[in-house]
């Protein structure tokens, strides 16, 4: 389904770093490079101009935070790894340009989701849009799917992977935005 996204994760523990390699190859992800340190990391995004990174907040050499700062303004989204929720974290990672994080320790059935909702790309959305529009934008469409997504549970006694998948395949079919299908079923439209 990712279509050979490519992607590059840093993180300190190499068991975290070959775990999210594995959940992520399994679902066609293509992970171009890993890095322990937040300074490898940065150096090895700005070569490789992957898709996706995903960081580690608590790194050697840089923290996440400080990594994705630097990114800010780059075709490359950013997706933090945190064991911490506190809510200064949050707000200064938003400021240095994140769209989301993910809470360790995590399983496949969160991350691919979440992560496919990020790399769905949103459909007439010029890259030049501003950049706060576009994160809120894709927070505003993760909630929207979300909800989709429970009412597609709720409705068929489907699981929630299955039931992102229904919404992720019938926009695929219908050449749509995942928000848009998500929409039709929150309105009772949806046919799929």
């Amino acid at each position: 389904m990712s279509m050979d996204k490519r992607v590059v994760i840093a993180d300190d523990e190499s068991i975290i770093r070959l775990d999210l390699k594995e959940i992520l190859e399994g679902d066609g992800y293509l992970v171009v490079g890993e890095a322990a340190r937040g300074d490898d990391a940065l150096a090895m995004i700005r070569e490789l101009k992957p898709d996706l990174a995903l960081l580690d907040i608590k790194m050697p050499g840089m923290d996440g935070i400080e990594v994705a700062r630097e990114l800010k303004g780059t075709n490359t989204v950013v997706v933090l790894l945190t064991a911490f929720s506190q809510r200064n974290l949050i707000e200064s990672a938003r400021d240095a340009g994140v769209v989301a994080y993910l809470v360790k320790p995590f399983r496949s059935s969160e991350i691919l989701p979440k992560i496919a909702a990020l790399m769905n790309p949103l459909v007439d959305e010029p890259h030049e849009a501003a950049e706060v529009t576009n994160v809120e934008d894709k927070i505003e469409t993760r909630e929207i799917v979300e909800k989709a997504k429970e009412l597609l549970m709720a409705e068929r006694g489907l699981d929630e992977p299955s039931a992102f998948e229904v919404i992720q395949q019938s926009a695929m079919r219908g050449r749509i935005r995942m928000r848009d299908v998500a929409q039709q079923i929150l309105k009772g439209e949806f046919v799929g």
